[in-house]
């Protein structure tokens, strides 16, 4: 057979034409109030690589103007509407970062906006009119990427039902008019790989540059639409995200695009681009650079641009972690946001900051405060400001030494503190120790026990009277909300109990009682940790028994392995009765699910993340001992989703780091 190469004539009759055509693509990656969006950045550059490619579309560069992280609303208006003036075929105009929605009005972010607060944002409706009434182009394009994008296409004829005949058209003034959105106008969009372009730009750059081998010479806009949405939908079922558009006057079935993938490469070279002119400007705070000198990078091609920054602006560690399971389609359940050291190896008022093994909201405003626990001698509680979940800035207070009633320090050997709550109220706290072992309630004020040890069970003590291992006892609490029931979880399993095939059997004892009263035993349960994995720390979630815990392992050579499980006991057995769970049928334990497996989630890019000497196979571990989970958002992104913060034990070793990590996590109710 004789291969015949398909003549690059084609016809453009009607084409959306690039010579006459004017791009101005906008993005806010860098956030003071919000977490940072760094795959914006890759956006700005791939898609302006891809635009200006005349094997693709063939923008001229003087045609084409990038406004990264724009100071103000004006700021983007005026840009849109300069671009308006320059374009006489068709004026594209492309945002992305994060996206609002407040009394059916789209909001978009500007670096300097506040969640709540639409003044400090940019109206998208402003954005429309900037498109709509400026210039003579005969098209107008709008394509967005940000959360609840495609409350820009309708909005609600009533509080129940969408009425889309009656829905405000988005760009109704103008004749001919296309606009592509991210996502529906109720859920957010995703930017999976801080390293990579947002789940949507990206396909939509890869849909451009691949073409469609099926397809016809020349793409239109609803054709890389229909694309772009059938990849999202069937490639990341993981993250639920369904594009949208809506087309006036047939602008979605112009020719737009060359189809790479049955043309071939232009014959003739690019023309050199035209001198540049004062529309050419860009503005980017972020890198402090001269608008000159990041538009020659920007002509000097995407590609080099791209690991540039990489080198120069590693990603940042955020961003959603793996699913727990290939058969959880409504993962992920967990985010990370930030993390920071700057605890790591700091002596306020000249005492050393190390062990931290547990961990306690205080207040959850604007600024969140906890109490962290020590497990070295002599006894200390941290107070903390953490700053918020979405840019930690932890710094710590005076630490609260922990003395008996009557004022006098505990003895050297008896404190091994390992978890940490407050009762409700914010006056006691409840203090575990591994010696002992003991729990016992402090005042918060003065750091003084209040009466006495509470009441453990004679078999979870150590021998001769129990079968507890020496040094791995109580290693958690929780309190229900109510205050009602107190959890405390033995870090190993008791002798007697043994493990099944690798998996530890773990004991939770449940109290009964009052905040700031008696608490007495109230049943026995038990669950099966992950293979090779010891219960580190218990957080509450309702009041009826449902629970956070944090699983843990350390392997030398390896490091740490963390992970994050919800358990029920709802349905669990109490085995308070039974001699040993050796060999028990499984329908008697709590069942355990996975949140998080925190080494699946984004390490960011290198230097992002200082490497502790203990963990040297994944960055972003160390050794996790202390949790405490946030009360639900009631807005935003994360809205129904809880904060969860982490702080990790550094073993007062120099091979270790003292790290506090924030996470978003989506818990069953």
């Amino acid at each position: 057979m004789t291969a015949t190469t398909r003549s690059p004539t084609i016809d453009t009759s009607g084409r959306i034409d690039p010579d006459r055509s004017a791009c101005v693509l906008i993005g806010v990656d860098d956030y003071t109030h919000l977490d940072p969006l760094r795959s914006v950045r890759h956006n700005l550059v791939e898609l302006r690589g891809t635009l200006m490619d005349r094997n693709i579309w063939g923008v001229p560069e003087d045609r084409i103007r990038t406004v990264a992280n724009p100071a103000t609303a004006a700021e983007v208006t005026d840009a849109i509407r300069e671009a308006a003036e320059l374009a006489e075929d068709t004026l594209l105009v492309y945002y992305a970062g994060h996206g609002f929605r407040r009394d059916q009005q789209l909001l978009l972010t500007l670096p300097t906006s506040v969640e709540g607060r639409p003044e400090t944002t940019t109206r998208a409706d402003d954005v429309r009119g900037a498109i709509a009434g400026t210039g003579a182009a005969q098209r107008r394009v709008l394509i967005l990427d940000c959360c609840f994008s495609g409350q820009m296409l309708t909005e609600m004829a009533d509080g129940h039902r969408q009425d889309v005949e009656a829905a405000m058209r988005t760009l109704h003034d103008v004749e001919g008019a296309y606009t592509m959105t991210s996502g529906t106008r109720d859920r957010p969009s995703h930017a999976p790989d801080p390293e990579r372009c947002t789940l949507f730009t990206g396909a939509l750059v890869d849909v451009m540059r691949q073409g469609l081998p099926d397809g016809p010479e020349m793409l239109g806009l609803h054709d890389l639409f229909k694309e772009v949405k059938k990849r999202i939908v069937a490639h990341r079922p993981e993250l639920p995200q369904e594009p949208q558009d809506e087309d006036h006057n047939g602008v979605g079935g112009l020719p737009f695009v060359r189809n790479v993938a049955v043309l071939p490469p232009r014959e003739t070279p690019p023309p050199p681009p035209p001198p540049p002119t004062r529309w050419q400007r860009i503005r980017t705070p972020v890198l402090s650079l001269t608008a000159g000198a990041l538009g020659l990078a920007l002509g000097l091609g995407a590609q080099p641009l791209v690991h540039w920054w990489r080198d120069t602006h590693p990603a940042a560690a955020a961003g959603p972690c793996a699913r727990p399971s290939p058969a959880d389609a409504a993962a992920p359940r967990a985010v990370l946001l930030d993390h920071s050291d700057a605890l790591n190896k700091q002596h306020p008022d000249y005492e050393n900051i190390a062990g931290l093994s547990g961990l306690a909201l205080v207040s959850q405003g604007k600024t969140v405060k906890a109490l962290a626990l020590a497990d070295n001698s002599p006894g200390r509680v941290w107070p903390l400001t953490l700053g918020s979940p979405f840019h930690l800035d932890p710094s710590p207070d005076t630490a609260l030494p922990l003395h008996r009633a009557d004022g006098k320090p505990f003895p050297d050997d008896w404190y091994d503190g390992e978890a940490l709550v407050i009762e409700n109220g914010g006056r006691t706290m409840l203090i575990a120790s591994e010696t002992g072992p003991a729990i016992r309630r402090f005042d918060i004020a003065t750091g003084r026990q209040l009466g006495k040890d509470f009441t453990i069970p004679k078999e979870l003590r150590y021998w001769p009277q129990g079968s507890a291992q020496i040094g791995r006892s109580i290693e958690s609490l929780a309190v229900s909300p109510d205050g009602r029931h107190l959890y405390a979880g033995w870090e190993a399993p008791l002798a007697k109990d043994g493990d099944q095939r690798g998996r530890a059997i773990i004991r939770i004892q449940r109290y009964k009682g009052t905040p700031g009263g008696d608490y007495t035993p109230d049943g026995e349960y038990a669950f099966f940790a992950d293979d090779g994995m010891y219960l580190s720390e218990l957080n509450a979630i309702d009041d009826s028994g449902d629970l956070l815990a944090l699983e843990r392992q350390y392997t030398a050579g390896l490091g740490s392995a963390i992970r994050i499980v919800q358990l029920s006991l709802r349905q669990a057995s109490d085995v308070t009765d039974l001699t040993s769970l050796w060999h028990q049928p499984a329908h008697i334990f709590a069942k355990e699910e996975l949140v998080v497996d925190l080494a699946t989630c984004p390490a960011g890019g290198p230097g992002a993340v200082a490497v502790p000497a203990s963990s040297p196979e994944h960055p972003l571990l160390d050794n996790v001992e202390g949790m405490a989970l946030g009360d639900p958002w009631k807005s935003g992104t994360y809205k129904g989703w809880q904060p969860l913060y982490l702080v990790s034990d550094d073993n007062d070793s120099d091979d270790q780091i003292t790290r506090l990590y924030s996470l978003a996590v989506k818990l069953r109710r």
